[in-house]
């Protein structure tokens, strides 16, 4: 077994986790990892953080500093930052969207409420008029188109995953009340006061320090038979694991799938989730607010992803990929990436990779690191 270069460090305690780390650069399947770091707080301080492998197949070193698009664990962000503004007053889970965008209303869309987005029982889980990946770089086509159409099906009477939608939905609403985009929102409400490496896109400024990704070998974008409540969010465009290696996806702002961040900016987000909102000087979140984000408003499965519960905005721990907690709370993205957090154990976790898995969700690199993670608290 050829040696990779693992660098970082963990507290004594977390030993162990560098082991696990490293043991996913030499699994003889197909999430043998080429570049990839992880990141752990606890109690508000950094206990993990290491980062080997490659940017790219025969490419420079994967360093501390190194961004990937973390696909959908980037609707975990956009669930903390719409809490920001749940928490000011400026969102109400329960309201009416048509309360802050009016158009919405059109074709029979004036019940649907804030939280029906974020829990993924909108209805809304795809586009009705022909749309390309190239559309996605026109924030006000997609959400005018979202505002016409009507929804797929009665909201309410099933979830079904909103796999770009969602961002759009969500994000036009934090613009209406906040007069910013979601790119800027992410900067203003995450970044800057945590010290976060990440972004909704990606300034040019950063992308040399970006490790594109690797697609995996086989892969579908619809894990299983995918029935017709489901279908909507898997055409039209069909999701490609190429859009985040492309320059028009780089530029544009996608709050569902095309956040870019460190494993430490991941990290950060979910150290203070776990430490009662607080990180360093920052409370990012009340306490209550906390409990609201991740209060069960889905618990029966989704019609796309199968065994689910969804909070506002946040997946919960029903698979236990995240560790033994079943109250852990979080998100991942398609091939791999997840940000999580612990609440009991106040264990903020994030992760990222370049080289995706063929799975949309529950990676087994995931569970190895979470299962080493909370053995070493156990023992």
């Amino acid at each position: 077994m050829s040696k990779v270069q693992v660098r970082g460090e963990t507290a004594a305690t977390f030993a162990r986790v560098a082991d696990a780390f490293e043991m996913n650069f030499h699994r003889d399947d197909d999430y043998e990892e080429v570049g990839a770091a992880l990141c752990v707080y606890m109690e508000g301080e950094q206990v993990v953080n290491l980062w080997g492998g490659l940017r790219a197949p025969e490419g420079p070193a994967w360093t501390d500093d190194t961004l990937v698009n973390v696909w959908s664990t980037t609707k975990g962000l956009t669930a903390v930052l719409m809490a920001r503004l749940v928490e000011r007053g400026l969102i109400d889970y329960e309201a009416p969207i048509i309360r802050y965008w009016p158009e919405f209303g059109q074709a029979g869309k004036d019940a649907i409420r804030v939280i029906d987005i974020l829990s993924h029982q909108s209805g809304l889980n795809g586009f009705l008029s022909p749309t390309t990946i190239g559309d996605f770089a026109d924030w006000d086509l997609l959400t005018s188109r979202l505002a016409e159409q009507p929804p797929f099906w009665a909201p309410g009477s099933h979830a079904s995953y909103h796999a770009m939608t969602y961002g759009f939905l969500a994000g036009e609403v934090a613009r209406r009340v906040t007069g910013l985009t979601p790119r800027e929102l992410f900067q203003v409400e995450l970044a800057h006061p945590l010290g976060a490496d990440l972004y909704l896109g990606i300034p040019q400024g950063e992308r040399g320090r970006l490790a594109p990704i690797i697609e995996p070998a086989t892969w579908s974008a619809t894990p299983g038979v995918v029935d017709v409540v489901a279908e909507p969010a898997t055409v039209n465009p069909a999701p490609r694991p190429d859009w985040a290696n492309r320059e028009d996806w780089r530029d544009g702002q996608v709050p569902a799938a095309n956040g870019h961040a460190s494993a430490d900016g991941l990290a950060r987000v979910y150290g203070a989730l776990a430490n009662d909102g607080v990180l360093g000087e920052i409370r990012l979140l009340s306490k209550e607010t906390i409990s609201d984000l991740r209060k069960p408003r889905w618990q029966t499965g989704d019609r796309m992803l199968g065994p689910r519960a969804w909070a506002a905005g946040m997946a919960l721990n029903v698979t236990g990929i995240w560790g033994p907690n079943p109250a852990t709370f979080g998100h991942s993205g398609w091939g791999g990436s997840f940000g999580c957090a612990d609440p009991d154990a106040r264990i903020g976790i994030g992760y990222v990779m370049n080289r995706m898995s063929g799975k949309v969700a529950d990676d087994p690199r995931a569970q190895a690191l979470c299962s080493a993670i909370f053995k070493c608290l156990r023992s």
